[in-house]
């Protein structure tokens, strides 16, 4: 179960949560291992039979170990119930049962087909790794990431109001990647008039997103949508609204469960002083501005001891990464929400 929650920990955090798998021979040899990539990608207990299979093992009459409860509905991928009986397994080792309501009920169904299951190995450290997750299914909300790029000095925009480009192409095109890992991408209307952003995702990464995947791109704010805006088009919707909490509840009534926050700085703040933000990617370019747009604005921090400081998240993604001259920082919220 250890190895398993390792490889959870290098999936992708979104709609789905953190799963990862290994599959045993009956005297304990490990055959073959696997983890969840992201929404639409084989789920952890698949992609380890398919790596058993491909170092030429036979998983028939295995032990799969998997932290969460094999899924027993067919959604982008077949249910993980059905390819486990199919592999002929014997046993599977679960750490915590599956909370989503159309997915639980696996365990239940491989007793019923013969295949002896036991839960609980691991749960606490299971649980940790997707509490926000769950949290937010349970809240029924989106899973929400934030994204900001910023200088040095935590300037989001030149006193001249440029902003274009702060960080190089690596970092942006990072910054695309998570754009494809999100059901939705949402920027404020100030943005929107200011940059006029596609809010489309290039350079596509099969290795770690399907392609084809197109996300749905959301302005928040009641400002008018120019007829014009390059945004607009199939798969565009603008919320009326300045509250956080409705436009959550839109979206995941639109079937969202993932959400990419990009800005601007005031939306981003919104959403932080609402308590909202599952995870935090802060590009960091070595420049120095002096003054300009802050990345965080009003978040009513008066002294030191009022601001939030965020917590390096290695799970899901390296806690630092560089890109050429340019640091991504993965952060995850203080406090019950990511402690």
């Amino acid at each position: 179960m250890k190895r398993a929650l390792e490889l959870a920990a290098l999936g992708v955090r979104g709609a789905n949560p953190l799963v990862g798998a290994v599959v045993l021979s009956a005297d304990g040899r490990i055959l073959g291992e696997g983890h969840h990539r992201g929404a639409g990608t084989p789920h952890a207990e698949p992609a380890a039979l398919a790596e058993t299979l491909r170092r030429g093992n036979d998983p028939r009459d295995s032990t799969v170990v998997v932290t969460l409860e094999p899924c027993n509905h067919t959604g982008r991928t077949a249910p993980c119930t059905q390819v486990l009986r199919e592999a002929g397994v014997r046993r599977v080792v679960y750490a915590v049962h599956d909370v989503h309501g159309v997915a639980a009920g696996g365990a239940q169904h491989l007793r019923e087909a013969g295949i002896e299951c036991v839960g609980g190995p691991g749960a606490a450290a299971a649980r940790m790794l997707n509490e926000r997750w769950t949290a937010a299914l349970a809240g029924r909300r989106p899973f929400v990431t934030a994204k900001s790029a910023q200088s040095l000095d935590g300037r989001v925009a030149a006193p001249d109001g440029s902003s274009r480009w702060i960080t190089g192409d690596r970092a942006r095109e990072d910054g695309h990647r998570l754009r494809r890992l999100a059901d939705a991408v949402l920027v404020g209307s100030g943005t929107l008039l200011a940059d006029d952003p596609r809010l489309t995702a290039r350079q596509p990464d099969a290795e770690s997103v399907p392609r084809g995947r197109s996300a749905l791109r959301v302005v928040m704010g009641m400002t008018p949508v120019p007829e014009r805006a390059a945004m607009r088009g199939p798969g565009f919707v603008q919320l009326a609204t300045r509250d956080v909490g409705a436009a959550l509840n839109t979206l995941y009534e639109q079937g969202v469960r993932h959400l990419l926050v990009e800005g601007g700085p005031r939306i981003t703040s919104a959403f932080l002083r609402a308590g909202a933000v599952d995870e935090l990617f802060s590009y960091v370019a070595p420049l120095i501005l002096g003054d300009g747009a802050p990345a965080f604005p009003d978040l009513g921090a008066e002294s030191l001891t009022d601001g939030l400081r965020w917590i390096p998240d290695d799970a899901g993604g390296p806690r630092l990464l560089e890109f050429g001259a340019d640091v991504r920082l993965h952060l995850r919220p203080p406090g019950p929400q990511g402690s």
